[in-house]
């Protein structure tokens, strides 16, 4: 979707951009920025939660589906157009063009996964791409691999890239995002033309010593609002490295009300000393729940306990414990058949807390993502029904249910660019090309221009934002992507010049 814009200034000529050459000029809203994990604590808490607990976040993990699967149309008058001249920026190692030739395919270093906390509160991944940058630091995907388009919110929380990940290997670390960067128009009206991101990362990490957890709570809050909203503060604060976090009621024991007061918590199980509250009626309350069991499944008369009954197997009549203070189960008989019994209490909110956890994990320095896999280059105002190659991970099953990918490896498609619009997601003007890769997982795949086979490097020129079924045959025969033109590189120049450090 095109809006109208201002330019100025001097445009640049087509070839290699390097430093100190005039840019595309840029319109006037500029590219969205919004951090991810703006402070060491903050980053150092994401990656500890992707390597904890064994990497289960990263096995469970599953592919990001939101818009993957679009109606798409073939556009043969119009299309994509430049709007300044051609242009690309070199891939790392490939700044001084070299020619070479390879039969075979060589995939890149440069691909893996983004991982991230979708609008769900579950782990998914996208496809991305290491990119060119002068910190080396860089990585590209669909912006709405960053922004959260479900929830509206800025951003997808926990965001890490793996470069190579398989089966919760991490061969060159995790790289934890820093700052997102994407175009006005997609972050405001979620314009499918502009749905590309950049994101500045940190150096990678790997594990290098035990990891585990560490239990967090915090100060009281008398009412459950004032709870609420310091919770809020927590869970959108970049700079807190927090996780599970959750409000828990502090129940006063001393004070049994009516199930359902306001500002009363349901304890269950409660013990006969619970129930009892004063100390010298424990005998009297034992009594009274004992017979209140053989009732079965009820709530005492004045509605501030009740007893849950069910029938066991066999098992010793009597109290679960001599300690009043323990017995909370109840074994009785009644017509030859053999009943347990668990008590539940109303009582006042004496206050709120917040819990959760602080994760903590060994991590040592692995150095920049570019220095360690490289970066593709990228390439602007290109013309339609060039050759791209895209890679990705591919993963689900086509409209008639075959399961064509497993998204556990990196795969490839080939074809010439063509013309496409998808107006379910706002997109009038994309690039397409004929592929069968299945919508979840490819989304984010990196289309390649001029792809160098023996040195694995080309110039970025597309990310897979969505798949189609042209033909109607219910098989995935397309992949889309937005057009990249001045705007995207004013985008992504934006993100290229920003350092990103260590985090550990």
């Amino acid at each position: 979707m095109k809006r109208t814009i201002a330019f100025g200034g001097i445009v640049a000529s087509a070839g290699l951009l390097a430093a100190g050459l005039a840019a595309p000029a840029q319109a006037a809203d500029k590219p969205a920025a919004v951090n991810l994990a703006n402070t060491n604590l903050a980053a150092q808490q994401v990656a500890a939660f992707w390597y904890g607990e064994a990497k289960a976040n990263l096995i469970q993990a599953t592919p990001y589906n939101v818009e993957t699967t679009v109606p798409a149309k073939h556009v043969s008058g119009g299309g994509p157009t430049a709007d300044t001249k051609p242009g690309v920026v070199p891939a790392i190692g490939d700044e001084k063009k070299a020619a070479s030739k390879s039969k075979n395919v060589n995939l890149p270093k440069t691909s893996g996964k983004v991982f991230f906390i979708g609008a769900d509160g579950k782990p998914h991944w996208c496809s991305a791409s290491s990119v060119q940058a002068q910190y080396r630091n860089l990585v590209a995907t669909a912006g709405h691999c960053v922004y959260d388009t479900e929830s509206n919110k800025a951003t997808l929380d926990k965001w890490v890239f793996i470069p190579g990940y398989y089966e919760g290997k991490t061969p060159w670390g995790i790289y934890v995002g820093k700052t997102a960067y994407t175009h006005y128009d997609y972050d405001v009206y979620e314009d499918g033309d502009r749905n590309y991101a950049f994101v500045t990362v940190y150096n990678g990490v790997l594990p290098e010593a035990a990891w585990g957890s560490k239990d967090w709570t915090s100060k009281s809050f008398k009412k459950e609002s004032h709870a609420k909203y310091w919770l809020k503060r927590l869970q959108n604060d970049k700079k807190t490295g927090y996780s599970d976090l959750q409000i828990v009621a502090t129940p006063d024991m001393k004070q049994k009300v009516k199930l359902g007061t306001p500002d009363s918590i349901k304890v269950e199980p409660a013990s006969v000393a619970d129930l009892a509250v004063d100390p010298s009626t424990i005998d009297n309350a034992r009594a009274t729940l004992e017979e209140q069991a053989v009732v079965g499944t009820s709530t005492y008369s004045d509605g501030t306990w009740g007893v849950t009954v069910k029938k066991v197997w066999g098992g010793q009549e009597g109290w679960n414990s001599t300690d009043p203070a323990k017995q909370t189960v109840y074994t009785f008989k009644k017509d030859g058949k053999t009943y347990q019994a668990t008590f539940w209490g109303a009582f006042k909110v004496k206050d709120y807390v917040i819990t959760g956890k602080i994760l903590r994990i060994g991590l040592k320095d692995v150095g920049r993502l570019g220095d360690n896999v490289g970066g593709q280059g990228l390439a602007y105002n290109q013309k339609i029904g060039k050759a791209v190659f895209v890679f990705g991970y591919p993963s689900g099953s086509h409209p008639d249910g075959n399961y064509a990918y497993s998204g556990k490896t990196l795969k490839w498609a080939y074809g010439k660019t063509f013309a496409a619009q998808a107006p379910a997601i706002k997109a009038e003007e994309l690039q397409a090309i004929k592929s069968s890769f299945t919508g979840e997982g490819s989304v984010g795949s990196s289309w390649l221009l001029n792809y160098k086979s023996a040195k694995r490097i080309g110039y970025l020129n597309g990310v897979t934002i969505a798949v189609a079924d042209r033909d109607g045959n219910k098989r995935i025969d397309t992949s889309l992507s937005p057009y990249f033109d001045g705007e995207t590189y004013g985008v992504y120049q934006a993100a290229a010049n920003n350092w990103s450090g260590k985090i550990v």
